[in-house]
């Protein structure tokens, strides 16, 4: 019979081909077999690779449904309805408040008891588990709508009413007034806000290690204990950190002139 391929058994050899750490083109492999950083078995250039992707998809995964949580809570707060302002302004007050690492824990514990509570409810005797990497993209999702929320909420204040009123005599509807006329111009005052959260976004997805999760301060930190070379692994986890917040910084400078750019010429 032939073995047939999962879709995410090819998706992961697509992803080692083009690994830049320990593929068969990574840099990692021009190192001597005797290095701490060398790929295989003697060293340990493949976890603290497989730690910075983890990171990276933490961070890739929080930042969509984080920023479409916070443009719902912004709307929320801006609405005239009472009651959904409240419970928006509950909401931030919440997850702003409680420090990430609490939120972490609560959402951890605490959801997969409620799921696995839920689950035997509906008759699955043996329930379900959440792992790290799912808690810790909720968790992470909530503190950054949050913050999300308030920047994104600045920016519609900063954007005129006489806004709203073109639109209206223009005879657009409610809908494609906030697409064509607020939404371009809320992205270009919020952007330098949102780029600061991505940035804090990146250091706090290395609070999700104290769950297990696999990311690149764990298996800095496995890799110190076991060599006893901690400022050696800790130092490479910092360049990493550092690298993935410079390639940010330059991407969101370009973002912002090409956004300011297009406003310009509109």
């Amino acid at each position: 019979m032939e073995s047939t391929v999962s879709l995410g058994e090819q998706l992961y050899a697509l992803v080692s081909l083009l690994d830049p750490f320990c593929g068969p083109v990574g840099f990692l492999n021009l190192l001597p077999e005797s290095s701490l950083l060398s790929c295989g078995d003697t060293g340990w250039g493949d976890e603290v690779a497989r730690g910075f992707f983890v990171t990276l998809t933490l961070s890739l995964c929080t930042l969509p449904i984080g920023l479409m949580i916070g443009l719902f809570l912004s709307l929320a707060q801006q609405s005239a309805v009472r009651s959904l302002k409240i419970a928006a302004n509950i909401y931030t007050t919440i997850f702003r408040g409680l420090p990430e690492l609490l939120t972490i824990f609560m959402i951890y514990f605490g959801l997969q008891i409620a799921v696995r509570e839920v689950a035997l409810a509906l008759g699955y005797e043996r329930g379900f588990d959440i792992n790290s990497f799912v808690a810790g993209t909720v968790a992470l999702s909530l503190v950054f709508s949050a913050y999300a929320s308030e920047v994104l909420s600045s920016a519609f204040k900063a954007i005129p009413k006489g806004q709203y009123e073109a639109g209206n005599a223009l005879g657009l509807h409610s809908g494609k007034t906030m697409r064509l006329i607020i939404l371009p111009q809320l992205v270009r005052i919020a952007l330098p806000g949102l780029g600061n959260l991505w940035m804090i976004l990146l250091k706090d997805t290395a609070l999700i290690s104290v769950i297990g999760l696999g990311d690149t301060l764990r298996w800095s930190g496995v890799a110190a204990k076991v060599t006893k070379e901690a400022f050696f692994f800790y130092g490479i986890a910092c360049l990493l950190y550092l690298s993935l917040a410079m390639v940010s910084s330059i991407a969101f400078s370009k973002i912002e002139t090409r956004v300011r750019r297009s406003g310009v010429s509109q």
